[in-house]
């Protein structure tokens, strides 16, 4: 008896531990808990390559990579400049927060890649090429108007087009060199009213993805009709040009836009991204099966929590990394997970002026964070995170102010002010859209650490900040930051580092870290 009730206990046990195990090791959804909107993806042998939109940040349209679907890399950018303009340069009074270069479309077709995107502040669509999707080079064409919320296309035919817009679809045949639209070739209006599936009211039809599977056509969009959440709807076509038949794909959690794509072994996803709160637009994987020739969602219509995939390794160091800018011989300067709050002045920041240092320069004047030039970001992570520097104000001048900021319009910063002949500690809270000066507190020494803290669980949407003298003890810095994602950025808080001068140029900051984490300090 007591052999047989201690197998049974050994049976329970085994089953009790193995249980939780087994589910912890299944990928979760979001499979980024980053800002990383807008995903297109397509499978080329076993690797998968998606692009994303970052809008105001240079370089633009990140290429990242996956072998599982699920942890992702960042290998390259579609292009370093968009285009070289006020707007882009954050000079003359303009930007393009919230703008440059929006929803992208990836594609692989005859051994080339194609990354095409559009962007308001030049008018134009953008179509990047390459036949080394991880090493490039880039060969850019450009042609007017831009066609917003476009998927490129390419039938077996070899024609290549783009269904574009909002409420009517168009489909334009494009030329055989991609470089416009095709004199005298298929232009039409294939949906009119397409959002007719998910009521025919509210936010018309967007962020199209054109999909031929099964000889059939399949164009995903994304609706927003009143009283619900963010919709898939789909249409299918024996013809790319119609006539098109709808339904809703999806309608659960606001997860929505995106498209498919097929494993190697013959699984179906869709991929999709939900707005998350000041973390940004997250993305997520949706099992999909067919029935009727249709793709069905989830678990009967839901979003699944856990997906039959390995967990993820986490965003650190694939999306996010740290950095003690130390560079080796033949290492870029600056790694892929970095970009700049618009177009950078390349002259004005260096990573071999200070060896093992970032520095940053200045080279005008300017009246706030948001106007300065040359802040370097990288995307904050959930669902809570932690980004720390080291600052040397040993070569600032008067009227400077650098250190570590959260950029978004409710920006949040925490740095050295130089006044004369002082030093100060100051945090700027600009929760309400106006920067208030929270806290200011005499330095006396050359080196001071800053570290910023976000909580961005279950849309707590938090920030602290905290500074130290020794690398060692931290203290509080300041009032808390209340995030919040606006749509002047339209973008998730990213960490920056800044220097910016209000009175004289050609200051330095040396930040000798930036080391990021996914934890926070415990609260109180």
């Amino acid at each position: 008896m007591r052999s047989t009730i201690y197998k049974l206990w050994i049976t329970t046990l085994t089953i009790t531990l193995t249980v939780p195990c087994l589910y912890a090791q299944k990928a979760t959804n979001p499979i980024i808990y980053a800002d990383v909107p807008d995903i297109s993806i397509e499978r080329v042998g076993n690797s998968y390559y998606m692009s994303s939109t970052t809008m105001h940040m240079s370089p633009g349209v990140p290429i990242m990579k996956s072998n599982d679907l699920v942890t992702w890399k960042t290998v390259g950018y579609a292009y370093d400049t968009l285009a070289n303009i006020d707007a882009t340069n954050l000079t003359n009074g303009k930007n393009m927060y919230g703008e440059g270069s929006w929803a992208s479309s990836i594609r692989f077709h005859n051994g080339t890649y194609y990354v095409s995107t559009f962007s308001a502040n030049t008018g134009k669509m953008h179509i990047y090429s390459t036949k080394n999707i991880e090493k490039g080079p880039w060969k850019a064409r450009s042609f007017a108007p831009d066609l917003g919320d476009h998927s490129l296309f390419f039938d077996d035919d070899g024609k290549a087009y783009m269904i574009s817009g909002s409420g009517d679809l168009r489909l334009v045949e494009l030329k055989d060199d991609l470089s416009g639209i095709k004199p005298g070739g298929t232009d039409q209006v294939i949906i009119k009213k397409a959002n007719v599936p998910s009521g025919g009211i509210g936010l018309g039809p967007e962020g199209s993805q054109l999909f031929k599977i099964n000889g059939k056509y399949y164009l995903f969009n994304i609706t927003w009709p009143p009283g619900h959440v963010r919709t898939v709807i789909i249409h299918r076509a024996d013809k790319i040009t119609g006539p098109y038949e709808g339904r809703i794909g999806l309608q659960d959690l606001g997860v929505a836009q995106g498209g498919l794509v097929e494993a190697p072994n013959g699984a179906w996803y869709s991929y999709l991204f939900r707005d998350y709160g000041s973390v940004g637009r997250i993305p997520y994987l949706v099992p999909v099966k067919w029935e009727d020739g249709w793709p069905v969602f989830g678990n009967h219509g839901k979003v699944t929590d856990t997906l039959d995939l390995p967990a993820g390794k986490g965003l650190i160091p694939g999306i996010v990394a740290s950095d003690e800018f130390a560079r080796k011989k033949g290492e870029r300067a600056l790694p892929l997970v970095w970009q700049w709050n618009h177009n950078p002045d390349n002259s004005l920041w260096s990573v071999t002026a200070r060896k093992g240092y970032l520095r940053l320069t200045t080279g005008r004047i300017d009246t706030n964070f948001l106007t300065a030039r040359n802040s370097l970001t990288q995307r904050t992570i959930g669902p809570v995170c932690s980004g720390t520097v080291s600052l040397d104000v040993s070569n600032m001048k008067d009227g400077d102010f650098a250190g570590l900021g959260l950029l978004q319009k409710n920006y949040g910063l925490a740095g050295v002010k130089i006044t004369g002949d002082s030093k100060a500690i100051v945090m700027i809270n600009a929760s309400t859209g106006k920067p208030v000066e929270a806290q200011t507190i005499p330095l006396n020494q050359k080196v001071v650490y800053f570290k910023a803290e976000c909580n961005f669980t279950n849309r707590k949407d938090v920030a602290n900040f905290f500074y130290s003298l020794d690398g060692k003890t931290w203290i509080p810095l300041g009032t808390q930051l209340k995030m919040a994602y606006t749509f002047p950025h339209f973008m998730g808080y990213r960490f920056a580092l800044f220097n910016y001068a209000t009175k004289n140029i050609g200051g330095a900051a040396d930040f000798d870290f930036f080391h990021i984490t996914d934890s926070i300090s415990p609260e109180k």
